[in-house]
């Protein structure tokens, strides 16, 4: 999802861009991002890559730290021998939740999961390998091109009921519109750490409610709670991220995400049956 609007943004913006999957760029292979990096001579590396099955994650550490930690390594180290900038895309699961209010980049993480230390630990090599590196924390991504929320509730909504947690509060972020606020980023010497998402936050049980309205479906929501749903990793209770960066970028409110991302899959649904 993300990879793919980074990709149409930064063209959109007038930089020359190449993408690769994990069959052209396998992050995990030192040897490949070395080849690569060096072959394009990038000024910016934009990752994107990341094992982000948060609840396989906690029966296979060692496969996600190597994708979302040493695999970010691999990157910023590479770049940086390269001259290159680098951007890494990190989580809000990095914190426990135990916050009041949204988090800001100063406030101590303390991931509850696999995938949210490896996310950590993938911030802590992109900022160690590389001294121009962009560190973006965001939440809750949903677009096209890739299992989402929404796209989920879509389909569940259909049989008339759902179940949905209402005990996680988080800030749902358009990838769309994120997309565009990181590449507004690389043209800046804002180096370090900073979150990026919405604005505004709710809970996915308020998430699947605002997803039914606006897609006019009659839809039983009902709530959940965390520990009812069994799920094999912990999620935070309150993940939602706002920035204490002076000139922050800000991104636009999750309900216009939301709005702009079923009118963009409507049109997508479109060309498809054309």
């Amino acid at each position: 999802m993300l990879g793919r609007d980074v990709m149409l943004a930064a063209g959109n913006a007038g930089h020359e861009v190449t993408g690769y999957d994990q069959d052209g760029l396998d992050v995990t292979d030192p040897e490949r991002v070395r080849r690569r990096i060096n072959i394009d001579r990038p000024d910016v590396v934009i990752n994107c890559a990341a094992w982000t099955d948060v609840d396989g994650a906690e029966s296979s550490e060692q496969q996600c730290f190597e994708v979302n930690a040493v695999g970010a390594g691999n990157i910023a180290q590479t770049a940086e021998q390269a001259g290159a900038r680098v951007l890494y895309v990190s989580t809000d699961y990095v914190f426990d939740g135990g916050k009041e209010g949204s988090y800001v980049e100063s406030d101590l993480p303390a991931p509850l999961s696999v995938y949210g230390r490896s996310k950590l630990a993938g911030e802590q090599a992109t900022i160690e390998a590389n001294r121009r590196s962009f560190v973006v924390r965001t939440s809750g991504l949903f677009g096209l091109g890739g299992s989402n929320f929404v796209d989920t509730m879509l389909r569940l909504g259909k049989a008339g009921e759902v179940l949905v947690v209402h005990d996680q509060t988080t800030s749902p972020t358009y990838t769309w519109h994120l997309a565009y606020g990181l590449v507004r980023l690389l043209d800046t010497d804002s180096f370090g750490l900073h979150h990026m998402a919405a604005a505004g936050d709710c809970s996915w049980y308020e998430f699947a409610r605002e997803i039914f309205e606006r897609a006019d479906m009659e839809v039983v929501t009902l709530g959940a709670t965390s520990e009812m749903l069994g799920r094999s990793a912990a999620r935070p209770a309150n993940s939602a991220l706002s920035s204490e960066i002076a000139h922050a970028i800000e991104l636009p409110s999750w309900q216009d995400g939301l709005i702009s991302y079923l009118a963009q899959r409507a049109r997508a649904n479109e060309d498809v049956d054309e």
